[in-house]
């Protein structure tokens, strides 16, 4: 395919586009896939915790490998993400974003240690 269209799956907290970054602009590829972890920042994260993500990506996309490339897979894999997310939230691997301009809690109300004694 010469001109390949723009494929993309979004979720609340992953981003995935079959293209590659060429300055600030997505081109669109078929052999590649650009992951955005987290873009309004509504958790904090550690390097070891994003380089796991990084990691399942990876794993997700391997175990696709074979399979066309279409928005259902795309949006398969960010789906799969997203509930990797989620169970690094409930580990406290990752946690909220207290300071960040976006406080929906989407992935649950934060767990915020109080006195036990009421």
């Amino acid at each position: 395919m010469d001109n390949p269209m723009l494929l993309k799956s979004t979720t609340r907290h992953i981003r995935i586009f079959a293209a590659e970054m060429d300055k600030d602009d997505l081109v669109p590829s078929n052999q590649v896939l650009t992951l955005d972890i987290d873009p309004d920042n509504e958790f904090n994260w550690n390097e070891d915790t994003l380089q796991k993500v990084y990691r399942k990506f990876d794993e997700l996309v391997e175990a696709s490998s074979g399979e066309d490339l279409t928005d259902y897979n795309l949006r398969r894999i960010g789906s799969d993400l997203e509930h990797y997310l989620r169970a690094l939230l409930q580990k406290g691997e990752i946690r909220y974003n207290l300071s960040s301009r976006v406080n929906n809690y989407s992935m649950g109300l934060p767990h915020v240690a109080g006195n036990a004694n009421p």
